[in-house]
């Protein structure tokens, strides 16, 4: 298993810690991440993006785009 720098394997994530918010249209999550978000690490961050950016943008994420070309 493989952990992001200055994360911890116990305990949880610090997204599971904290509030998740849509990285593209700043849609709250409610709960711990719904299963119909995506997670993306990007240039070394974690972003999550809501079920609604996401099927929006489904190719670009398919096609292993940054969310900044999207």
């Amino acid at each position: 298993m493989t952990s992001l720098p200055g994360g911890s394997d116990q305990g949880g994530s610090t997204a599971e810690r904290r509030r998740l918010v849509c990285a593209r249209c700043g849609t709250p999550a409610h709960g711990p991440q719904p299963v119909t978000w995506t997670c993306s690490v990007e240039n070394g961050v974690r972003q999550y993006f809501c079920d609604a950016c996401s099927r929006e943008n489904l190719r670009a994420i398919e096609g292993r785009l940054d969310s900044a070309w999207w």
